[in-house]
């Protein structure tokens, strides 16, 4: 191969994209970086925190936009540098998937669910 992939950043539907931004902001600590076409009504959206970016988009489709459910067949899995301090942040103020625990394939972690019902994993490889 003649080149290197150097980030991905996923990019997710969202139906009320005010509303995610200030979830990313105000509880989950991301930096607004970028919206488009204005903040008054922004049809897409970056944010970001430490190295991580993630990108939010409305639907492009006019017609029955707000009735189409949006998904993610996964997740998205945030490796933090101190996990115990992000769980202690978070756990009383986002709707918690599954609280810390330790799996059976090694590794600590946690989940919550976003204002757009995506699952967010944090989590850290077990020495």
């Amino acid at each position: 191969m003649n080149y290197h992939l150097t980030c991905c950043i996923p990019t997710l539907e969202t139906n009320d994209l005010k509303e995610t931004i200030q979830f990313y902001t105000k509880k989950l600590g991301f930096s607004l970086i970028s919206v488009y076409p204005d903040a008054v009504h922004p049809t897409w959206a970056s944010v970001k925190r430490d190295n991580v970016e993630v990108m939010f988009t409305t639907h492009r489709e006019k017609e029955n936009s707000s009735q189409r459910n949006i998904g993610l067949s996964g997740s998205l899995y945030f490796y933090p540098t101190n996990l115990q301090a992000v769980w202690t942040e978070l756990k009383d103020k986002v709707p918690i998937e599954h609280p810390i625990e330790v799996t059976e394939y090694g590794t600590r972690e946690f989940a919550i669910r976003d204002c757009n019902g995506y699952i967010i994993h944090f989590g850290k490889v077990i020495d």
